[in-house]
């Protein structure tokens, strides 16, 4: 099997964990030194990477939906679309977001994943109508990023003790 064939696989894998809660599994397929971004969250290094699956697994309490399609392997990497629906923790509002992925894999390891969606979407589904009218603003999307850094620290301040 070819290197591009082995990383569409790897991608799917991740994925297919995703879809059955398995945090564990996605964190697994990350390698030590990997690096993680999307508009939400900004740059996590791998060890919050693999605690941002895990707490939105857990947070979700099995009313997280996740959808993929479109995955695609090449010599260094791959891509996938995925998509996911829950209800926002906060506001308890439906939310359906889009996302493109892409990856960096190196030995059968992720070491780059970049989450790539609409932001003023997301905080208009997840916020109403603050989002709504200030989701595309650095106010919103800096507000968010604090709150949810504040929460992955304490999620993983509480997975040590």
């Amino acid at each position: 099997m070819d290197v591009s064939q082995k990383n569409k696989e790897l991608i799917a894998e991740f994925y297919t964990a995703f879809q059955a809660g398995d945090a564990a599994k996605m964190g697994s397929l990350y390698a030590d030194q990997a690096s993680f971004e999307d508009p939400a969250f900004g740059q996590l290094q791998a060890a919050e990477a693999r605690a941002m699956w895990s707490m939105l697994v857990e947070r979700s309490k099995g009313q997280l939906n996740i959808d993929f399609s479109d995955v695609r392997g090449t010599d260094i990497g791959g891509s996938a679309h995925w998509e996911a629906k829950y209800p926002f923790g906060e506001t308890g509002r439906k939310v359906h977001n889009k996302i493109d992925a892409h990856f960096e894999i190196k030995d059968g390891k992720i070491i780059k994943h970049v989450d790539r969606f609409n932001f003023w979407k997301w905080s208009s589904m997840a916020l109403g109508l603050p989002g709504m009218l200030l989701g595309f603003t650095p106010i919103i999307k800096n507000g968010v990023r604090k709150n949810v850094h504040q929460l992955l620290k304490k999620y993983m301040e509480k997975q040590k003790s």
